[in-house]
């Protein structure tokens, strides 16, 4: 049968194609601005006929139905990065949290800790040999797709062709559900960076060498410092992901990728979030390639650039150089991510710039401001970046290397960029504590 043929054969509607999940089944959703809309409202409407459906799934964009109280005994998430719609039930106990390195994340499904029994995907229309494209989101996806036994996928006329490791073929697919329906946004800030974040970004911009390869992180930190690097020369891109800001960089020739030593030429990533104008600018980009994040994430792979720049942000990091990004005290709120791959990668990388970057203060909700950088974590912080691991911190008020450095060396760099209004203090509780 030819793939056209085949294809017209799997066309199901939303409602009949989860009506292939079973009681007891675990799932994975693919995320990000990818997430599959219709056939996640079907599955929550057919959710009360099921009991135990673990959904496996990492960062989502969008509303959360799967995670009402009222799904219960019938959807459980289970979730590798905790955003922001799901948050409340990880706390509460209703969801699930697996911690686990980014780089690694596929690798559970592909190596058979967690056998997948179907995945609900969301892929462009396929072309004319029938593959479709994972379209903006192929490196938590890709692996999934091709682990389990039931292949679920909406086929979007809106979702962009991107290119590289991205593709999937009609043939693999088991029940598709055509939709036509605008992929969601995830605009930068249109109040622009914070005087803090500017300053921040201007910090990291001056230690950005000419022919550097840059990962950066989601947050205002990585999307403002784009903004301070029209000055530099042949730039290029590695990352787990990048947004709009990318453009502007390559148009302006900036960005080039010339210079680097892994895929020359090309822009390197796993998904992307951003609006409708990055999506149209990355279809059928030859410039951009797409991959599995357990390649893009993968530690000795982004050694292999160098002049390698990594850019990630913290909640807090103590005296010592233990960074907490993934919780508030013991309160789960976000995960690992890619910090740990990229830390480490560009810490490999010849040349490299490992950097933790935050505010000096936080404020708290009754406008109490405290400091980021503390004496001690708070009870229960989890370390996603050890102390050995470090080795760049940036706040508004400088750079901090400590790379190589005592914990006495360590303790009064940071205290050198913390906030001014907790100097005294934090040099008080680092005396008390032997490190000064």
């Amino acid at each position: 049968m030819d793939w056209q043929s085949l294809y017209k054969s799997r066309v199901v509607t939303p409602e009949e194609a989860v009506r292939a999940i079973k009681s007891g089944n675990r799932l994975f959703l693919t995320g990000n601005v990818s997430v599959p809309r219709m056939l996640l409202e079907a599955l929550v409407a057919y959710a009360p006929a099921l009991e135990n459906v673990e959904v496996c799934s990492a960062l989502t964009v969008g509303t959360a139905a799967h995670v009402d109280p009222a799904l219960e005994g019938h959807l459980r998430v289970n979730s590798m990065f905790i955003s922001s719609n799901i948050r409340k039930a990880v706390q509460e106990g209703r969801a699930d949290f697996t911690p686990v390195l980014l780089s690694e994340f596929t690798l559970l499904f592909k190596h058979g800790h967690l056998p997948l029994d179907a995945v609900l995907i969301h892929v462009s229309p396929p072309d004319e040999h029938g593959f479709c494209s994972l379209g903006v989101e192929v490196g938590l996806t890709k692996s999934p797709a091709e682990s389990a036994k039931i292949v679920i996928a909406e086929v979007n006329e809106q979702m962009p062709r991107t290119l590289g490791d991205s593709f999937i073929h009609v043939s693999r697919i088991h029940h598709i559900v055509p939709v036509n329906y605008p992929i969601s946004e995830l605009p930068m800030s249109e109040d622009g960076p914070s005087e803090v974040v500017e300053k921040i970004a201007e910090n990291i911009a001056e230690m950005i060498p000419d022919g550097a390869t840059m990962q950066m992180g989601i947050g205002a930190i990585p999307d403002a410092v784009l903004n301070h690097l029209y000055n530099k020369r042949d730039l290029g891109i590695h990352t787990e992901m990048f947004s709009d800001g990318v453009i502007e960089l390559v148009e302006s020739g900036v960005l080039t990728n010339a210079s680097k030593t892994l895929h020359p030429g090309k822009i390197v990533a796993g998904f992307i979030l951003g609006t409708r104008r990055l999506y149209d600018w990355v279809d059928d980009n030859p410039l951009i390639e797409l991959h599995r994040t357990e390649y893009v994430n993968d530690p000795f792979v982004i050694a292999q650039n160098d002049r390698m720049v990594a850019i990630n942000s913290a909640i807090e990091i103590d005296l010592t150089g233990q960074v907490c990004a993934d919780s508030i005290g013991p309160k789960l709120y976000s995960g690992v991510g890619g910090q740990l791959d990229f830390i480490y990668g560009a810490s490999r990388s010849k040349n490299g710039v490992p950097v933790i970057a935050l505010p000096s203060t936080a404020a708290l909700r009754d406008g109490t401001m405290v400091s980021r950088i503390t004496a001690l974590l708070k009870l229960g912080a989890g370390v996603v970046t050890s102390r050995n691991h470090v080795r760049y911190v940036v706040t508004e008020y400088g750079v901090a290397d400590l790379y190589g450095r005592t914990i006495r060396q360590r303790a009064q760099a940071l205290i050198g960029i913390a906030h001014p209004d907790f100097r005294s203090d934090l040099k008080k509780q680092a005396s008390e504590l032997h490190y000064i």
